[in-house]
């Protein structure tokens, strides 16, 4: 990982514009500067982050729109309470991300001054960032670079969160604070929602001791196989806080405390604080889920000299080809949420796992019934039974879902990092089942199918489409079903595919594909009908 050049003129003008005058906090290979712009003389925050090598200059761009997409989307969601970031770009292997002034100082300056905060104080402090965090999450939204350097906390006690759009536009694990890192990061593992619990389990911590569980070293690599594989130093200035912290900081992701659990251990805190100066919490007012309008995806940065004007769209029907390419059997049709999407029942496609009373569509498109699963007598770790032969696998990249005896992952497509499928199958069976991610692909799940996949298959030949494209849901996601038929080495297969949102326009597809002579076999409905009740994300 590249180091935030510490040596910077405060005489050059960064882009040409803006004028650094003091440094506000440091952290690993980040530093935030107070600044001007010198063409209109308002006061701004800049920050300085070091990226990795970029020999095709794709991670700087694509770090820039992250910076930036995720800027709007997040002032929509939780309007005063992260920072707008008014101008962001690339110069000499460093991100500089401009954003409005903020009347307050980082957290990580506020315990470098002060010292400890008591455990009530950390607490109402933790009930804020929750609530940031809960919308963020709510959209499918992870920070993944939480630290107290990223935190202001205002001059009436409010707080502001900088640093959201940098986690996933590098493939650095983590750019900056690395002792505040999650695991699963430090392995560089796929993250979610979990990842933000456990740094705000380590912003608690820190509050409350003084220092990060898991200390700097002098390579961010190094502290990061500390964070990973050192034991918790147990906190002793915590008190009622303790289990909350502990239970955020373990190492498991699926075992760390939930939202719903942190959120009324910190409450009972402050409301058994003895001084009784903290009881009363007042929670930032959030509005409620982010539509997409239409302007949503415009991309636009100020002009600067070395700062240039970025303008960042990804192609959906590049991604989508390209890894229907690699593998004719499964690709993308994620989307991001539209509120246009029909979601009725009388649209929803009859396939095992749907909302349509467990009905399977047969080669001519008539519902048929669906023969009812044998459970095991052990039950999977979901806590739903699993049928006879199926075990639970889980991904490298985050998802379960539980598959045949046999079965493996056969192969794994990437499309950079903005998607990958794996497709998974056994040597000897003709069927085979793909699990697709997309990123920033569309903005209709059936439109997608209808418009970005569809005509990629046509190409192919021995193509034809069984029913109409139907809109549905799934896990309480909007989605989107499409069959059709197509030929493998000569042989006629089915497949069926099933797209679904999970926020901030990226989502993911599930395609099941079997000989088409054998399409209403028991075990192949089976088999369907398992994977779209036991496929599970990282977060859920």
């Amino acid at each position: 990982m590249t180091m935030v050049k510490a040596h910077v003129s405060t005489q050059q003008l960064v882009a040409g514009r803006y004028r650094l005058l003091d440094v506000l906090h440091r952290e690993t290979n980040r530093i935030c500067w107070y600044g001007e712009d010198a063409t209109t003389g308002y006061p701004c925050l800049l920050t300085q982050i070091g990226l990795p090598a970029d020999p095709d200059g794709e991670t700087s761009l694509r770090a820039t729109a992250r910076v930036i997409r995720m800027s709007e989307t997040l002032g929509m969601l939780c309007p005063g309470r992260v920072a707008t970031v008014i101008d962001a770009g690339e110069d000499d292997g460093t991100l500089w991300t401009v954003t409005e002034c903020i009347d307050g100082i980082p957290l990580g300056e506020l315990v470098a001054r002060q010292g400890t905060f008591n455990y009530a104080r950390a607490a109402r402090i933790g009930l804020e960032l929750l609530d940031i965090l809960e919308a963020a999450h709510g959209e499918g939204i992870t920070h993944g670079e939480l630290s107290p350097g990223q935190i202001f906390v205002r001059n009436q006690g409010s707080l502001v969160v900088t640093g959201f759009g940098l986690a996933g536009a590098t493939l650095a694990p983590r750019l900056t604070a690395p002792s505040y890192a999650s695991p699963e990061q430090a392995r560089d593992e796929r993250i979610g929602p979990a990842a933000d619990l456990w740094a705000l389990g380590a912003i608690l911590y820190t509050l409350v001791e003084g220092r990060p569980p898991f200390r700097d070293r002098d390579q961010p690599e190094a502290t990061l196989r500390g964070v990973d594989r050192l034991p918790l130093r147990s906190p002793v200035r915590a008190g009622p806080l303790t289990p909350t912290v502990q239970g955020l900081l373990r190492k498991n992701s699926r075992e760390r405390l939930t939202r719903p659990v942190v959120r009324e251990a910190l409450t009972r805190v402050l409301n058994e604080d003895p001084d009784g100066t903290l009881q009363a919490v007042s929670r930032p007012r959030l509005r409620g889920m982010y539509a997409a309008a239409p302007g949503w995806s415009r991309r636009t940065l100020v002009a600067g000299t070395a700062l240039a004007v970025v303008t960042v769209a990804v192609s959906v029907l590049v991604v989508t080809r390209q890894l229907t390419d690699d593998d004719s059997s499964g690709t993308g049709a994620a989307t991001r949420p539209s509120p246009s999407t029909p979601t009725s029942a009388s649209a929803s496609a009859s396939v095992p796992g749907s909302n349509t009373g467990g009905q399977s569509p047969s080669p001519s498109g008539t519902p048929t019934p669906t023969p009812t699963p044998t459970p095991t007598a052990s039950p999977s770790p979901s806590g739903t039974a699993l049928p006879a032969g199926y075990s639970r696998y889980h991904s490298p990249e985050g998802f379960t879902v539980a598959l045949p005896k046999g079965w493996k992952a056969l192969r794994t497509t990437r499309q950079s990092d903005l998607a990958y499928r794996v497709t998974f199958g056994a040597t000897g069976d003709p069927r085979t089942l793909a699990v697709t991610y997309s990123e920033r692909v569309g903005a209709d799940p059936v439109a997608v199918w209808r418009d970005d996949v569809e005509p990629g298959l046509k190409e192919e030949g021995a193509y034809k489409r069984i029913g109409e494209i139907r809109a549905t849901t799934y896990q309480g996601r909007e989605a989107a079903d499409m069959q059709w038929l197509s030929e493998v080495d000569g042989t006629q297969v089915r497949t069926f595919g099933r797209g679904f949102l999970i926020g901030e326009g990226r989502g993911y597809s599930l395609r099941w594909t079997t000989p088409a002579a054998d399409w209403n076999d028991s075990a192949n409905r089976e088999a369907l009908d398992t994977f779209l009740t036991t496929f599970r994300l990282p977060s859920d």
